[in-house]
């Protein structure tokens, strides 16, 4: 199964000392039955899609959580094996956590397929984004629309061999 797990720069700064995602248990996004029936698609890219775009806000989470973090939005996308995830059945459609799963195994960051990263002209907006959080989730609607412009950026695509690179970003 391809899982999509939120980080942030120096998140995966850390992940590429250690040279692990994360050890048992963490939380990914992937292709679960919630996500497929709140995407209404049977199209699979479109569906990773929509989990990328999950671990995406996940990976803004993060960064509201964490002050120093250069505002970038960062997911890495990995295969895991089919038995390797667990999904909580009874949180269902709930918006929060459309896509989530529990990685039940360490995952090396050497199975990496590929890592996706905010392009340097989205920080301003990932930035708003972030200090909006916690009034968006209060209901303030105009808080949303500014966490929302977060994804009007397109994460860009790293090959694997590029993470040296994208680390001395951060």
């Amino acid at each position: 199964m391809r899982v999509y797990v939120p980080l942030t720069l120096p998140g995966l700064a850390e992940a590429h000392r250690t040279g692990e995602l994360g050890s048992s248990p963490f939380v990914a996004y992937g292709v679960t039955p919630a996500l497929r029936e709140w995407y209404l698609s049977d199209d699979i890219e479109e569906l990773e899609y929509a989990a990328l775009g999950r671990a995406a806000q996940a990976s803004l989470r993060l960064l509201a959580a964490d002050s120093g973090a250069v505002r970038r939005r960062v997911v890495v996308a990995v295969d895991v094996p089919d038995g390797a995830t667990r999904v909580d059945p009874g949180r269902g459609l709930d918006p929060a956590v459309l896509g989530e799963v529990t990685v039940t195994v360490t995952v090396s960051l050497a199975k990496a397929a590929a890592v996706h990263v905010d392009a340097d002209d989205a920080r301003q907006d990932v930035t708003a984004a972030a200090g909006a959080l916690t009034a968006a989730d209060g209901g303030d609607d105009d808080a949303q629309f500014v966490v929302d412009g977060a994804d009007d950026h397109e994460l860009l695509w790293y090959a694997t061999q590029e993470i040296p690179n994208l680390v001395d970003l951060g």
